[in-house]
């Protein structure tokens, strides 16, 4: 089937297009931020010009029927949508070649997943230029607390670990998507009061990647630009480090909440189509990411490490046993050199040309109160290295005694290649 998204790259998105928010301008000012497309916008014609000038993709929502897990009939989509309606939609859908994606819904529960794969099954078939995408729960969704008839929890299975094995078990998708908001109502200020949501977000990272390395998907994650309060403005750091922990853990698309007023408070666009700060900051982030993430495209994730976490808040309930250096045959006593945590993808080449890779999130201040300077160290035995960071290539530093620096600051991102 022809599929008009380049998967080969890292792509970046974003959700929800008011239409306060269409014209030329606003188009290209989406290009010029380093986003790839948008998810959650319906097909508006003039709108998908503008995105096909511009190098633009659209998911668009609202084209087949669109299905809420949060709508309380959980466990009825078989009832409510039988596959005949989604051949009807596809008989009145009008392509255009900025249409990417085909939006089925948002936040299923586990009790639709067998209906839902033979929906995504037809929805793949009869939309032969794009591909069938429902974005899934955190892990911070409810579960089912008592029997199969509770279909008001919202995961509708009895733990996140289930809620994953089910979709991959039904859905014919060739990724996991799902959203996560490590700044929510919980958010705490400072140093000693952690949001107990780090290290949940660490939990549903480790959790998907595992599922995707297992299943040969790919990992697309949602994440957050906006806040829950006003008066709380997620910053530049705490974006950057969403982004990094999200490629540590081999994420291969990152979307951002909310473009335009979706939920939340401090969108990147106000609800006049005006750049908040939010903007700049996204677009900074966006590319950083693009820097590194041609080189980490090279590369496939086969193992994340929790290095220096020991004792640290933010590993507080993740399922992960922190070590304190890494060694992976290729590189050896990966650390940082005053003993920070930081979280690394563990990469190998998908050409199979035996070259090596670690994405490394510098990931010691989680709610971005201090900002540190400090160097990763580590051994190759010889191998030729390279770094790269968001303003490109890095310095690597050879210590006296044959080991190898590269300089990172707090929530940066660092791919570090041996070949």
């Amino acid at each position: 089937m022809n599929r008009r998204m380049d998967t080969k790259k890292l792509n970046i998105g974003a959700f929800t297009l008011e239409k306060y928010a269409r014209t030329e301008a606003h188009i290209r000012d989406i290009a010029e931020s380093g986003l790839d497309f948008m998810i959650h916008v319906e097909n508006d014609r003039k709108m998908l010009d503008l995105f096909h000038k511009y190098g633009l993709g659209l998911i668009v929502v609202n084209s087949v029927y669109y299905w809420w897990g949060g709508n309380g009939i959980q466990g009825k989509m078989h009832e409510e949508c039988p596959v005949e309606i989604y051949e009807q939609a596809a008989a009145r859908f009008a392509d255009h070649p900025a249409i990417w994606g085909i939006e089925m819904g948002d936040e299923p529960s586990a009790l639709d997943f067998a209906h839902m794969g033979k929906v995504a099954e037809r929805i793949n078939r009869i939309f032969p230029n794009q591909f069938a995408i429902m974005n899934l729960y955190p892990n911070y969704a409810s579960v089912i607390q008592n029997t199969e008839e509770e279909t008001e929890s919202q995961l509708g299975t009895a733990s996140y670990q289930e809620y994953i094995d089910l979709y991959c078990k039904y859905m014919p998708c060739d990724h996991i998507c799902y959203d996560h908001y490590p700044y929510g109502s919980e958010w705490k200020e400072t140093k000693d009061a952690y949001s107990y949501r780090i290290p949940l977000y660490l939990e549903n990272l480790r959790l998907v990647e595992e599922a995707c390395r297992k299943t040969g998907r790919k990992h697309w994650l949602v994440i957050q630009v906006n806040s829950y309060e006003k008066e709380q403005i997620v910053s530049l750091n705490q974006m950057r480090y969403q982004a990094y922990t999200g490629m540590a853990y081999g994420a291969e698309c990152l979307i951002w909440a909310c473009y335009t007023a979706g939920w939340w408070e401090n969108n990147i666009l106000d609800k006049e189509g005006n750049k908040t700060p939010q903007y700049d900051k996204m677009k900074q982030v966006n590319r950083e990411i693009h820097t590194i993430g041609e080189e980490y495209m090279k590369y496939r994730n086969v193992d994340t490490h929790l290095v220096g976490f020991a004792g640290h808040p933010d590993a507080k309930g993740v399922n992960q046993e922190p070590i304190e250096s890494l060694d992976t045959g290729i590189f050896f006593d990966v650390k940082a050199d005053n003993g920070a945590p930081i979280v690394v993808g563990q990469m190998v080449s998908r050409a199979d040309d035996d070259t090596y890779a670690l994405m490394i999130c510098a990931a010691d201040d989680s709610h971005d109160l201090g900002n540190e300077t400090y160097n990763i160290t580590f051994r190759t035995h010889g191998r030729a290295v390279t770094a790269i960071g968001g303003e490109g290539k890095i310095p690597v530093t050879m210590l006296e005694d044959g080991s190898c620096s590269v300089q990172i600051s707090s929530c940066a991102g660092v791919l570090i290649t041996a070949k």
